[in-house]
């Protein structure tokens, strides 16, 4: 399932492909019919996202609301001839103006709902890493939440109620990066490795807005950001990981063999020999 900065990263092209324009919105494969029609032809406002949730705001108190889900798509093609591009696979919903057209394809979630609607669901999801200056992405809300359950943080950092944006392979990545026992208790968890949680994910999830890749591995972390600094193009052909995907091989860092169990419906990842800490 694509994870926060994913979404963060689509929101901000279709903001620049479509903002101030009134596309043509369509349902080639069908399913989404009346939602299309309700906006087409409709000047775009705003593509924002909050978590793992997108929204894209037309004049009228209108919002597209997507949640990709685990097979969902959503891609924005540059073209002189946006409007003629023959459709490809089966396409819930098209945007198509002279210049761009983008198509999104197998969501989870493709609806037509109102502002009071997007604050509904705004409500019920944690603080975003991506927006911490954002007044509702207080991370003592989170703190909140976690304090108060008996279930492990590793399945608390899933809970998009708890922290929105997080998926399987930044939890994994992260309570390795900071030796957290991911089977600790949320109402065992410190308030200061709560924090270090938090801040290594408003520090990791820029830069793969930045790279559309999870970096996690701390000489490519300093890489992409010395470069980010120098206002220097990011580009990264490689991606390596701590503990993600590495079950049975040797840890990076005391050699001992990395485990798998599944946790909140997806295979964690950790070291069972670094990660002791709570």
């Amino acid at each position: 399932m694509p994870e926060g900065h994913t979404l963060y990263a689509l929101a901000r092209d279709l903001d620049i492909a479509f903002r101030g324009t009134s596309p043509t919105v369509t349902s080639p494969q069908g399913k989404f019919a009346g939602g299309s029609a309700l906006v087409s032809g409709l000047e775009v406002l705003e593509a924002t996202s909050w978590g793992k949730h997108l929204f894209v705001e037309f004049v009228g108190d209108r919002f597209l609301w997507v949640h990709l889900g685990l097979i969902g798509t959503f891609t924005i093609d540059t073209t002189s001839y946006a409007g003629e591009l023959p459709v490809v696979g089966q396409v819930r919903c098209r945007f198509a103006t002279d210049d761009h057209v983008a198509d999104l394809r197998g969501p989870m979630v493709c609806d037509v709902v109102t502002s009071e609607k997007v604050d509904e669901i705004l409500v019920r999801l944690g603080p975003d890493p991506l927006r911490p200056n954002d007044v509702r992405s207080d991370p003592d809300l989170a703190w909140k939440r976690i304090q108060r359950s008996s279930k492990p943080i590793a399945e608390l950092l899933m809970d998009q109620a708890v922290l929105a944006g997080v998926g399987n392979v930044y939890r994994s990545e992260v309570l390795f990066r900071l030796r957290v026992n991911p089977f600790r208790p949320g109402n065992k968890l410190q308030r200061k490795t709560w924090r270090a949680i938090w801040e290594d994910l408003v520090a990791l999830l820029p830069l793969g807005v930045a790279t559309s890749k999870i970096v996690t591995i701390r000489e490519q972390v300093d890489e992409v950001s010395q470069a980010l600094e120098a206002g220097e193009d990011v580009r990264m052909t490689t991606r390596d990981s701590y503990v993600y995907k590495r079950q049975g091989e040797a840890c990076h860092v005391c050699g001992s063999k990395i485990k798998t169990q599944v946790v909140a419906g997806r295979n964690l990842f950790w070291c069972g020999n670094c990660q002791r800490r709570g």
